[in-house]
């Protein structure tokens, strides 16, 4: 029961701390919609501090099991139209997932005051997809299914576009459909340019 109590103050701390961030919650406003009282946090947290490390510590576990990191890479693709698919798998996956749209409103906001998430947003948001598409671009260069290039410059060149939409979906949740049309869209013109059996 005390790490379901536990759990339950994780979760609505991440609901609180990605809608008004780290100063705008409250320990005692978050204590009370679980129904407890500001004391008994106490028995599972030594601070409002411990319950945003431990959340950061959950929340990258939780994205890295279900996503990937450099290191749980995805598999290479062994076609065209299977790199299409992993880029929307991952796609779908990142903007549907309550649990990483929360995580990436928390760091989208927390970025500017605590040092951790900058470093977090900057790998979330641009360095570990740049670094995990890196791989799989080599990996399809070797497979012959795209022309020898630099694979981090096609990563950058990748990613950038398709994360920009991604925070458009946080900002206008009504464009989300669309965007992804616009993303899978996208996927398959790049493939087009630099996969081999289209040239």
């Amino acid at each position: 029961m005390a790490k379901d109590t536990k759990q339950r103050i994780l979760d609505a701390a991440l609901e609180m701390f990605s809608e008004y961030g780290y100063a705008g919650t409250n320990i005692r406003e978050l204590t009370a919609s679980l129904g407890l009282v500001k004391s008994s946090m106490y028995k599972h947290f030594q601070s409002k501090e411990d319950i945003w490390n431990t959340l950061l510590d959950e929340l990258i576990v939780y994205y890295d099991e279900r996503f990937g990191s450099a290191d749980r890479l995805p598999p290479v693709p062994d076609s065209s139209e299977g790199f299409v698919a992993m880029t929307m798998r991952m796609v779908n996956f990142t903007i549907h997932d309550e649990r990483v749209i929360k995580t990436r409103k928390l760091l989208t906001i927390e970025q500017f005051r605590d040092d951790r998430a900058r470093k977090l947003a900057t790998k979330h948001f641009l360095t570990g997809l740049m670094d995990m598409f890196s791989h799989i671009f080599a990996g399809m260069m070797d497979k012959g299914l795209i022309r020898k290039d630099d694979p981090a410059m096609l990563a950058f060149a990748y990613t950038t576009p398709i994360s920009a939409l991604i925070h458009l979906c946080d900002r206008e949740a009504e464009k989300t459909e669309e965007a992804t049309r616009q993303i899978e869209a996208f996927s398959r013109h790049f493939i087009r340019i630099y996969g081999t059996d289209h040239r």
